[in-house]
């Protein structure tokens, strides 16, 4: 119990109570060793032994363990771990070659000369993004808690041109995942960015009917929220730093939030319909001899089709990922 164990002068003190030859009782020994060893032993106590582990300060072979000639009497080697001086010779030679072609394959493996410049574009785009997202939650909040419902109607006059910013800059994460920037699949990147930017630039951006609808006020303010915590979770990803509060927020976040923006795009586009029937934007005439007019109305809901089935494209693919970075680690076998 409360082995006390330290080295000094390359000598080895330990002191502890236990039951052994005398009963319960103190014992200590001391051990000079031959050559020099780390001061800071290693102590692992269970409850049949107590397992202490020397450090050399040079790997090399020595003649024995003590500085005395003559072995302590209370000393005893273990044969399960014994090692000859040919042994240990061949123990050193492995490790030397398993180092030496360690290096190799490091070696013909191409470094990237734009390694820090990408890592750099990285963390200022999800930067840029998280303070552009975050300024949107902080100012919708704000104007939610002074003027209550009447916030609804204004929504898109006072919040657009910031998101106009942040949704034309998320057009790189569909490059960056093309050219292999980043890991992250094409299809979700090109559902989501695209999805988005059609409701906001096409759908809100040309009606000004639809720029007063309290909808709007939700599909900002789901988008900003989601996007809260994603982008942090990638900056700090870039410099090889995971937070596990932040990676559990955003592994988890979406599942509430992410069928609430995508019904919110639902209802934006169902009331939109009626307006671009009345008005007749975006419907194409062709020229005959098909004299056949393309309306607008008919290409949205086809599209809210393809949005039910984008939600669950994405759905799917977030939900591998949780399970990926949440699910419970799969052990190694030994």
């Amino acid at each position: 119990q409360n082995p006390d164990i330290t080295i000094t002068d390359n000598v080895l003190h330990f002191r502890a109570q236990g039951h052994g030859a005398k009963g319960d009782n103190i014992y200590e020994f001391e051990i000079e060793f031959l050559e020099p060893v780390e001061p800071k032993p290693v102590c692992r106590v269970t409850q049949r032994q107590l397992n202490i582990t020397v450090q050399k300060k040079e790997s090399n072979w020595w003649e024995r363990l003590t500085k005395q000639e003559k072995r302590p009497l209370f000393l005893a080697p273990d044969f399960d771990r014994w090692l000859d001086e040919s042994d240990a010779e061949m123990e050193l030679k492995e490790k030397e070659e398993e180092k030496i072609n360690k290096m190799k394959i490091e070696s013909r493996v191409p470094k990237d000369p734009f390694k820090h410049l990408k890592k750099g574009y990285l963390i200022m785009y999800n930067l840029v993004q998280f303070l552009g997202f975050s300024w949107i939650f902080v100012n919708m909040t704000v104007r939610l808690f002074i003027l209550g419902k009447d916030s609804f109607y204004d929504t898109f006059h006072t919040i657009s041109d910031m998101m106009y910013f942040c949704q034309t800059l998320a057009l790189m994460e569909i490059m960056n995942s093309l050219i292999g920037l980043v890991r992250s699949p094409l299809i979700p990147s090109v559902v989501q960015v695209l999805g988005r930017n059609f409701v906001l630039f096409v759908i809100l951006g040309t009606l000004e009917e639809m720029q007063s609808k309290p909808v709007v006020f939700f599909i900002f303010y789901f988008w900003s929220i989601t996007e809260l915590f994603r982008y942090p979770y990638y900056m700090l990803s870039c410099i090889g730093i995971e937070w596990k509060p932040l990676t559990w927020l955003r592994y988890t976040v979406w599942i509430p939030l992410y069928p609430l923006g995508g019904l919110a795009e639902a209802v934006c586009i169902v009331q939109s319909i009626p307006i671009f029937s009345e008005t007749g934007k975006f419907s194409l005439g062709l020229p005959n001899p098909l004299n056949v007019t393309i309306q607008f109305p008919f290409v949205l809901q086809i599209y809210l089709i393809a949005l039910f089935l984008g939600i669950f494209v994405n759905f799917r693919h977030l939900y591998k990922q949780r399970k990926q970075h949440l699910g419970p680690k799969k052990r190694k076998m030994k």
